[in-house]
Parts: structure tokens; C-alpha cells; sequence
């Protein structure tokens, strides 16, 4: 991964010509970063050493994300950053200077791993910075003090806050973006980026939602709906397919409700992104809320039956009671959900839908639950994310009467068992399907392909199919995948305009600047060359200047001595 130069340092000069790039070059906005001074004792020696005895950007990150497809962007575009301002991003914490924590609030296990890990980092004499929604929602909770936190829409500030860190100082980036008066969708999305899977980008195309449900956390840490203009997400799409990218992730809290904030919506999105879309590349989009997606049912059945988009759909309807729905505040009742689902397989025949379901909301009856097991039954669904429900603290639901805790987990078994009781790909066992490979699975013998409808197919680790579209025959079939057979006679198509970036290679800047050392690290001179993707307009004018009055002292003295 991009590195600072790894040479020795004789001198002062050295060390900053090498290192540290200039004021001008990193950081223009760190003047409106306060550092809070860290509490910590000092052993006197002969010399003090200053805190700025630090040098930013040399040292190792290990950085580590929770949570879902947008936090995951998240990650991306910090370790983009860090990377091309000199840090080196690793994969063993043991070796990092600091860690790096993404947090996701929507469970209480995913909360527990993340002070784990602070703790964890602590024992270790780790420095830490902290992100994501835990931070943002609730910022004093005890275990944070003293550490500083990037907020979730201040992730383009990433570097300045690793710089301070490093310097043993603490820093808190909380604050909403705005543009006179109205709130912005996050950081930039043009910012460098390291992709954790090169073939695949992650697009955020809003921040926020409008919902207000009573046992969401998340609500407390993205805010209200926020999105990005279509332009700038056309561009980012575009930008990510010159980079090799054969498959784009849309994502968000809410897809569904793209654009109601800016005078557009989710359809006159997908249309534009279609047409940048290479052929044998794919489109997925995110989960989408009931509400929102109802105006737009026949516009997403023409979208998602395009040969480039997936056809597919996440669309939590959480329980199939509608007394449940209105405790929950979710906008919808069960009809809704059922219209939508039903409108959609007709339309777009083979559809996959996938679904939440949360066990043991406050309330909840038997009679509810059995409404649930009944709509599972009814549609089968392929994939289905079940969950114990957890009082998140801060919400409604948690100051309402809790159903007992061994009545969830065995509600949440036995709607478990239900779920594995069927296997919804037997049937495609003999089908010839083309299928795009972008990933390897998590016991290293296949390949993960995905067919139009998002199926996972498991294909052998041939080298050569990695981002490419393949034809299979299916031969076998689990809960969860198919596996296919290639077929001989068919050509492996590459969909990709350009070859792909390298594991760790930063996106967002061009090939020049990330050009890469055998073991994947930047080169100093490309580093250098990189850190000067934030120069502002006034970085740019005191660069001119500083040459302008170089070229002026050398004429000077070849006159004098000429």
C-alpha cells in the first residue's frame, strides 16, 4: 500500500524535503482545527522533545470498519487520503503507530467490538482516532474521552486529524456540512480512495433519510436526507470505470429517497448512470425503503431489467404485523411492502428481493410474530437478514416495554429455521448463466460470481476470470450459492475500459502519480507528487509566487557573478 519514503534521514532538511510536504501543500483548512492538549505525564530527560518533534505522514495506520456498504465508503475514501498525504495504510495492527476505527451504531455487538478495540488499542499504547456513527451520535460517552473523532461528514479532514493525533493532540470533527444554509451531502466525492476490492466501487449517492423510526440509531449520526448532485455522481461513476472498475455499488440509508431534497429522484439517477455503465459491467443498488419507492415501481422495473443492472432489490420490511409497523414509525403497512414486492417480480421476472426482519420489537405478540413466519413462508426469500431487536440507547423503542429476552431468541430461531427449512436455487441446477466474477470467497477455493439477478455463483479460482463476464453451467446448489462449471466453447469478456488499480492502489489520482513500487507501495517521488491533490486556489498562488521569486534571486545572482 502507498508509503513515505522508507530512506534514512541525515539532517533536518532531509527529513522534511522527504517527508513533510509544505504548509501549503497539506491541510488548508487546519487553522479552524483546534487540538485539545492530551493530559499524559512526561518523563524529564536532558533534551524535552517538542510535541511538533513529530513528523506527520511517516507513520504506519491500521485501520478497521464496521457496518454497512456506506461505511465501508467511508473507510475507503480515509484510507485514500491518508495514503496520499505519506501515511502508510497496513494490514497488521500490531505494527500501526495508530489505529483507525470506523464505527457503525446499529447494534449493540457492533458497538461492544468497537470499545473492545479501543481498549484493545490502549493496552497496546496504540493512538487512536475514532469515526463513524457511534462517535457522531453520541460523542461523551465515557469511553471516547480523550480521543479525537472525525464526524461522519468530515471525512475529507481525515489527514489533519491523524496529523494532530500524532502529535499527541485531540481532536474533535463534529460539525454538518452546509452551503448557505442547506445541509450538504458529505464530504466530496471526488477525494483519493483505496478500494477494498479494486473491481468494485461504492457510491453514496445521499447521507441521511427522511424516516424517523423509533429503534434507529443511525438516524442520530447521518442526520436528516442529504444528496449528492446527479452530475457529481455521474462523474465519480465515470471516473471509477477509467480505473478498471467492472461493478458499481449505489448506496445509502435510504436509496429510495434520492434527490426529494434537491428536486430529483432515484429513476432520473439510475437513467444517467446507465449510460455510463460499460458493457458486461453491472449496476447494483442499495436498500430502499417501502415509502419512497412506491411512486417510482414502474420506472425501477424498466431500470432494473436492463442488462446492466442488477436485478435486484433490498427492501426491509422489518415484520408483517402492521400494529408493530406503526410502533416502529415506518411509514408503510404491510400491503405496501407486499405491492411492491408482488408489482416487481411481475414485472421483472426472476427478481431477487431481499429482506429484514427484526425479532422481538417491543410489544410484538405471538400473533404478530406469526404474521412474519406467514410472510416468509408465503415469498421464500432468497436472502434474508434476521435480527434480535436491541434497544439502542437514545431511542423511543428503548424506553418502551421490552419483550423478554429468551421470547426474542427464540423467536429469532425460529424464524431462523424456517428461513434454512428451503433452498431457493434448486431449480436452477442445468441453467447456462452468465456471470460476472469480482471476488474470491472467504475460504479461498472459488471465485464469487454474481448472475443478473445477483445470485452468488462460485466458480474456480482461475486467474483469468477475475473481472470478467463468464459463461456457467450450474451444476450444484446450497442455501446461500450455486456453483457453475465454465463452459468451454464460450469467450471470457473483459468489461472493464482500463485495466484495473492495484490491491492498495490509491484511486482518484492518475496513473502517473500512483505509479508503484514492486511490493505496491507508492515511490517517494510519486507520494510527493501526490500530496498536492488538496491544494486549494490560495496553495496554488503562493506556489507560483515562492517560483516566481526563485526564478528572480537565481537571475540575480548569474548577473552578479556572470
Amino acid at each position: 500500500m502507498p508509503s513515505a519514503c522508507d530512506s534514512l534521514v541525515d539532517d533536518i532538511e532531509d527529513m522534511v524535503s522527504a517527508n513533510d510536504p509544505t504548509p501549503h501543500e497539506r491541510h488548508f483548512s487546519r487553522t479552524s482545527v483546534v487540538p485539545r492538549a492530551r493530559k499524559r505525564s512526561v518523563r524529564h530527560t536532558a533534551e524535552e522533545l517538542q510535541a511538533d518533534s513529530v513528523i506527520p505522514g511517516t507513520q504506519k495506520i491500521w485501520m478497521r470498519t464496521w457496518g454497512c456498504s456506506h461505511n465501508s465508503s467511508d473507510g475507503e475514501y480515509m484510507a485514500g487520503q491518508l495514503a496520499a498525504s505519506g501515511y502508510k495504510m497496513i494490514d497488521d495492527p500490531a505494527e500501526a503507530d495508530l489505529w483507525l476505527l470506523n464505527s457503525c451504531t446499529v447494534k449493540n455487538p457492533a458497538e461492544d467490538h468497537f470499545r473492545n478495540s479501543i481498549k484493545k488499542a490502549h493496552l497496546q499504547d496504540k493512538k487512536v482516532v475514532v469515526a463513524g456513527c457511534v462517535p457522531q451520535a453520541q460523542p461523551r460517552m465515557d469511553y471516547l474521552k480523550g480521543l479525537s473523532i472525525i464526524g461522519v461528514q468530515q471525512i475529507d479532514r481525515v489527514v489533519e486529524v491523524v496529523d494532530e493525533t500524532m502529535k499527541g493532540h485531540s481532536v474533535r470533527l463534529l460539525g454538518q456540512k452546509k452551503d448557505n444554509g442547506k445541509r450538504l451531502g458529505g464530504a466530496r466525492l471526488d477525494l483519493p480512495k483505496i478500494r477494498k476490492n479494486p473491481l468494485i466501487e461504492i457510491i453514496s449517492i445521499n447521507t441521511g433519510c427522511l424516516n424517523a423510526c423509533t429503534y434507529c440509531k443511525t438516524k442520530h449520526a447521518r442526520g436528516d436526507l442529504a444528496s449528492y448532485p446527479i452530475e457529481e455522481l455521474v462523474e465519480r461513476a465515470r471516473q471509477s470505470f477509467q480505473e478498471g472498475v467492472c461493478e458499481i455499488w449505489l448506496t445509502s440509508e435510504d436509496t429510495g429517497a434520492y434527490g426529494r431534497d434537491i428536486g430529483t429522484d432515484l429513476p432520473s439517477l439510475l437513467w444517467k448512470l446507465v449510460e455510463e455503465i460499460p458493457e458486461g459491467a453491472m449496476l447494483r443498488l442499495g436498500m430502499t425503503n417501502p415509502p419512497y419507492i412506491l411512486e417510482h415501481l414502474e420506472e425501477m422495473a424498466k431500470i432494473l431489467s436492463h442488462p446492466r443492472v442488477y436485478a435486484f432489490l433490498h427492501v426491509p420490511v422489518q415484520t408483517a404485523s402492521d400494529s408493530v409497523l406503526m410502533d416502529m414509525k415506518r411509514e408503510y403497512c404491510v400491503a405496501d411492502f407486499k405491492h411492491v414486492v408482488d408489482f416487481l417480480k411481475e414485472q421483472v421476472p426472476g427478481i431477487t428481493i431481499a429482506t429484514d426482519i427484526i425479532c422481538g420489537f417491543p410489544g410484538e405478540t405471538d400473533a404478530d410474530f406469526e404474521e412474519t413466519m406467514e410472510l416468509v413462508r408465503s415469498y421464500r426469500f432468497p436472502s434474508l437478514f434476521i435480527n434480535q431487536f436491541y434497544p439502542r440507547p437514545g431511542t423511543p423503542a428503548a424506553k418502551m416495554d421490552q419483550v423478554p429476552a429468551q421470547v426474542k431468541k427464540q423467536r429469532t430461531k425460529e424464524l431462523s429455521a424456517l428461513f434454512h427449512s428451503y433452498n431457493p436455487y434448486d431449480h436452477k441446477v442445468g441453467e447456462r448463466q452468465h456471470v460476472l466474477v469480482t471476488e474470491e470467497s472467504f475460504d479461498a477455493k472459488f471465485y464469487v460470481a454474481h448472475n443478473k439477478f445477483y445470485e452468488q455463483v462460485l466458480v474456480p479460482k482461475n486467474s483469468e476470470f477475475r473481472g470478467k463476464m463468464i459463461e456457467v453451467d450450474i451444476y450444484e446448489a446450497g442455501k446461500h450459492y450455486m456453483k457453475g462449471r465454465p463452459v468451454a466453447a464460450s469467450p471470457v469478456f473483459t468489461p472493464s475500459i482500463a485495466q484495473p488499480l492495484l490491491k492498495g492502489q490509491v484511486s482518484g489520482l492518475t496513473q502517473e502519480l500512483t505509479a508503484s513500487s514492486p511490493n505496491g507501495n507508492l515511490t517517494e517521488s510519486s507520494t510527493l507528487t501526490a500530496l498536492s491533490w488538496n491544494l486549494d486556489k490560495e496553495g496554488l498562488k503562493l506556489l507560483f509566487l515562492g517560483l516566481g521569486i526563485l526564478v528572480i534571486i537565481v537571475a540575480f545572482v548569474m548577473e552578479k557573478f556572470l
